[in-house]
């Protein structure tokens, strides 16, 4: 697929699912990671998609999604809890660098999430400024077991959503743009054994496969 300098939302979505494609199937292409692109980018920054992910060492955006410098604008905390520094970031990347897509990537085998299912259960509550993260992910774990839902991948699936419609909830200029057609929020579901990201949220994406439950 031919990039454009200012992707519609569904051209952002679709080229980040294709270098995903690449990175499962073993064929990466490494774009915009040479000389050359470092020079393009050192001026100003174009990325075609806000990335907000989990802090997990084994999710690094620019490798799982075959993409390279200036692609990505990247924010990351563990469990992906959202604060008003993470949406000040994310408004950033949509409203002064223009990104058509701002995407939530949580994943399997979440640490975050295991300490929560744990916290819930009547475990003990981990010390310091971790007990704050594991209190925002908590939430998504009492709404799936209200609706029967227990497994982990479900539980997974519920915080992802959730996220996603926390942060149109808490931001006007996010709402404002997915109102207008001129962004997408989605949601994807990280495996870590074979690398593909599943589709479980979506908000003003067009044409594409319906988000798993």
């Amino acid at each position: 697929m031919t990039e454009m300098l200012t992707p519609t939302p569904d051209d952002a979505f679709a080229m980040l699912l294709a270098g995903n494609r690449r990175f499962v199937t073993g064929s990466p292409e490494h774009p915009n990671q040479d000389a050359t692109r470092r020079t393009e980018t050192a001026p100003a920054q174009a990325p075609f998609a806000v990335l907000f992910g989990c802090s997990d060492s084994r999710l690094a955006a620019e490798i799982i999604f075959d993409r390279g410098l200036g692609d990505l604008f990247v924010v990351r905390t563990a469990g992906h809890v959202v604060g008003s520094e993470v949406l000040g970031s994310i408004e950033y990347g949509v409203s002064v660098l223009d990104c058509p897509l701002v995407v939530v990537l949580g994943h399997d085998s979440c640490g975050a999430i295991a300490a929560a299912r744990a916290a819930a259960d009547g475990g003990r509550a981990p010390a310091g400024f971790v007990r704050d993260v594991v209190e925002r992910v908590t939430p998504s774990v009492l709404a799936a077991r209200a609706r029967g839902c227990d497994q982990d991948e479900e539980i997974l699936h519920e915080h992802i959503r959730h996220t996603a419609d926390l942060l149109l909830d808490r931001s006007r200029v996010l709402s404002e743009r997915v109102a207008a057609g001129r962004l997408a929020v989605a949601g994807l579901s990280y495996r870590l054994v074979d690398g593909s990201a599943q589709l479980v949220a979506a908000h003003g994406l067009s044409g594409t496969a319906a988000p798993a439950r």
